[in-house]
């Protein structure tokens, strides 16, 4: 997750060097859009180890319905912040 933050840092830093030079709308808006993503896959990373630790983890319970139910859940979390 510290990679994650990291390269979210690196892309924000772009947009304020882009802002400053005064570039291009569309160039901004396409930096904006990837610091979007990047934020997107950290929320969906978090979101997917608080189920795994504080809810269920689908690998190791043994009540398979349970773990069925968070592997779905895991998956949608997943789709949804594509």
């Amino acid at each position: 997750m510290l990679g994650r933050i990291r390269r979210l840092k690196g892309q924000m830093e772009a947009v304020e060097r882009a802002l400053e030079a005064e570039a291009p709308c569309g160039d901004i808006l396409n930096l904006v859009a990837s610091v979007r993503g990047a934020v997107n896959g950290l929320m969906g990373e978090l979101i997917e180890d608080h189920i795994r630790v504080h809810v269920v983890d689908p690998d190791k319970d043994a009540d398979a319905e349970r773990a069925q139910g968070a592997a779905e859940l895991i998956d949608v979390v997943r789709k949804y912040l594509k």
